[in-house]
């Protein structure tokens, strides 16, 4: 592969995954806030004009705090259908994927399960996870492969984050968990890099959990 994209890059699983695609590619474009904000559509833009093509698209970005529906604003619906959704719908109508590439969406495991305190990041991804799998069809024919990958617990800031919104403790949270503790960003950044070097083609249009054993349903 000759160029990787991987959006908000610099911490927690875009970090892990960043640093697995070092030895993949030939170019790797790293995000940060400074260099790309998904919440604002200028920000946006001018990075489209800047990458017109790549073979790898990592898209990654932070989430909204967890809020009880009807404290929602106006002005929180609009900054994170941006962020979350169109910043998105506009990098892949404006980003080409090239033959063979990978489009890598981080999710969450609450488009499984949603989260009633979740509704924001609820709503928008699974717009957008369903966004990927209809362009898992469209560009079936050109070999390109859209794979969701929907974390659930993993310690990354946005978890302690949302511990600390709860006022929760994070080793009474793990103890809630069947696997008896949360998931390693490594986890998520090996298996992208697995799927790309080696050339797995067979997971496109897929949701892939990596649940901690919180999922209790078959399929």
């Amino acid at each position: 592969m000759k160029k990787g994209i991987v959006i908000a890059g610099t911490s927690g699983i875009g970090a892990s995954i960043a640093k697995y695609l070092e030895g993949s590619v030939e170019e790797l474009v790293v995000t940060g806030r400074k260099s790309l904000d998904t919440s604002s559509m200028v920000s946006v833009k001018k990075f489209i004009t800047k990458h017109s093509s790549t073979d790898i698209l990592i898209m990654n970005t932070g989430g909204p705090p967890a809020k009880e529906f009807s404290e929602i604003t106006e002005e929180e619906w609009l900054r994170y259908h941006n962020q979350l959704f169109l910043s998105f719908v506009r990098i892949l109508q404006g980003i080409k994927i090239n033959d063979n590439g990978y489009v890598f969406l981080i999710s969450s495991l609450n488009i499984k399960e949603p989260n009633s305190s979740l509704i924001l990041s609820n709503s928008y991804r699974i717009a957008l996870v369903s966004v990927l799998k209809s362009l898992s069809k469209i560009f079936m024919e050109k070999n390109i492969s859209f794979i969701n990958i929907a974390p659930g617990p993993t310690m990354t800031p946005r978890l302690q984050q949302l511990l600390d919104d709860s006022n929760s403790n994070i080793n009474e949270f793990v103890k809630g968990l069947p696997t008896g503790r949360v998931a390693n960003p490594d986890d998520i950044g090996s298996f992208v890099e697995w799927v790309i070097t080696n050339k797995i083609t067979s997971l496109n249009g897929l949701t892939i959990p990596f649940d901690m054993g919180l999922l209790n349903h078959i399929l």
